[in-house]
């Protein structure tokens, strides 16, 4: 709860309380962070290139990066929405949903134009989503493969599922470093001790 809180960041539960106002609240903003971060490194990828497969690629980039570098951040946003209620939950729901459709529309456009030949699209889209948010489970910073490794590793992942040509890229830039958000703490000496 917020004691715990406070006392892993070394406050107490009243300041805490004076800053934040409810758990409700700091989870919402939680949640809206990663949520905006998201969002706009969507839409920096869908402003890259007019090309679906460029798109997709940097949506998927993007959506491992911000994953990977915000574990625990990204796990909250993906799973913790049920603890909001009324307004919050609403809008954190919508801006969700927002995000999630520049997958939907990036694949509806490339199958429109037989870049990407895509079966059932809502279930493409959910495949390709839970693909990437499941970074957040395994990811580690001293692991076998470095994060551009990993990243262009699921964008070949996310070819294949939509039946795309990888080549199709040919040497397109959809990569950007990935921010860490404030709400994201520093794991990578906890990491080297486990």
């Amino acid at each position: 709860g917020i004691r715990e809180l406070g006392a892993e960041a070394g406050i107490n539960s009243a300041t805490l309380y004076h800053y934040v106002g409810s758990k409700e609240l700091l989870l919402a903003s939680i949640i809206r962070a990663c949520l905006e971060e998201m969002t706009q490194a969507g839409e920096r990828a869908l402003k890259r290139s007019a090309d679906p497969a460029v798109q997709l690629a940097g949506l998927v980039a993007a959506h491992v990066g911000l994953t990977a570098v915000n574990r625990l951040t990204a796990r909250v946003a993906e799973y913790e929405m049920r603890g909001l209620t009324g307004t919050n939950r609403g809008e954190m729901q919508k801006m969700r949903d927002d995000y999630e459709a520049f997958f939907g529309h990036v694949l509806e456009r490339g199958g429109r134009v037989g870049v990407f030949h895509v079966d059932d699209l809502a279930m493409s889209r959910l495949a390709v989503l839970e693909m990437c948010t499941g970074v957040a489970h395994w990811y580690r910073p001293d692991g076998r493969l470095t994060l551009p490794e990993i990243q262009d590793y699921f964008v070949r992942a996310a070819f294949r599922l939509v039946s795309a040509d990888y080549e199709a890229l040919d040497g397109a830039d959809f990569m950007e470093t990935s921010t860490r958000l404030g709400s994201e703490p520093v794991l990578d000496d906890l990491w080297a001790k486990n």
